[in-house]
């Protein structure tokens, strides 16, 4: 079978859509090329969207923002980041506790109406008070100090809540740090295993397909969905873990070569497109 036909095969009876951001609608802060044209298909065809990203260094309106500026317009509502997935999380779980989050200034305002501490706070708050640790895309706030404060915090029965995992992504330097090297670093001081609320964690998915079912108002099964990504664990795994098809593309992270060897795998990804805009001339 051909890899359009596969896709073709993968993508009948899909309903709505799930895109990663990085690898799939952009690439080191530029769009790629053909998905300026896809998202605007997707519109005009009436298919419901949800964009789910790791990137957590910016507020969902700012987001669509910076999207906007880049003549791809997509509603703030249509994006589901691990910010917003944690603070969702918090304002549930936590609700009227206090936190102690390390996150980019902007991203911080998806916390507006939840207590935040600042590290001097969390630092002399009285033990078991603190209920949750979250860390995000803090850049330089990661420092030394604030990851003592938060080892304390941990070890004290707070909750450890990351916003990803990720090792390291794609900046206009190159590869570049991602803020999972800290969390695992906690982890291991700590011996507490951290909650993931962004890719690959289920909650997420989740998240973008009750988004999904709502914009068409009918309660479609998971598989009538797919998530299209450039990493074949946090983006193609995850979705097929909670029902979802996962398809690969190949305009992120993840190269020929490698898809070649996922397609042949056990449990590859359902399809393979070679951008975002093959995927969404490939559905029905």
């Amino acid at each position: 079978m051909t890899t359009d036909r596969r896709l073709r095969e993968a993508l009948r009876g899909v309903r709505g859509l799930v895109l990663d951001a990085d690898g799939v609608l952009v690439l080191q802060g530029k769009p790629l090329p053909g998905s300026l044209e896809a998202v605007a298909s997707l519109g005009q065809r009436g298919i419901p969207f949800r964009v789910v990203t790791n990137f957590s260094q910016l507020h969902r309106e700012t987001l669509a923002g910076w999207f906007a500026k880049g003549g791809m317009p997509i509603d703030p509502d249509r994006i589901v980041t691990g910010t917003s997935a944690t603070a969702a999380h918090t304002a549930t779980r936590h609700a009227g506790r206090p936190l102690f989050v390390l996150a980019a200034d902007d991203a911080r305002r998806e916390f507006d109406g939840q207590t935040m501490l600042t590290a001097d706070e969390a630092d002399g708050a009285p033990a078991g008070t603190v209920a949750a640790v979250v860390i995000g895309d803090a850049g330089d706030d990661l420092s030394y100090r604030n990851m003592d404060v938060a080892f304390r915090l941990v070890r004290g029965g707070a909750e450890l809540l990351a916003m990803h995992r990720n090792p390291w992504w794609l900046t206009p330097k190159g590869e570049t740090l991602d803020a999972g090297g800290f969390v695992v670093g906690l982890e291991f001081a700590t011996g507490v295993r951290a909650h993931i609320l962004g890719k690959p964690s289920p909650e997420v998915f989740r998240q973008a397909v009750a988004g999904l079912r709502a914009d068409l108002g009918e309660r479609l099964p998971r598989s009538a969905f797919a998530m299209v990504g450039d990493d074949l664990r946090a983006d193609v795994a995850a979705a097929q873990r909670v029902g979802m098809k996962g398809i690969l593309v190949l305009s992120g992270k993840t190269g020929a070569a490698e898809a070649e060897r996922a397609g042949r795998a056990a449990r590859g990804p359902d399809g393979i497109g070679a951008t975002l805009a093959d995927v969404v001339a490939a559905l029905d």
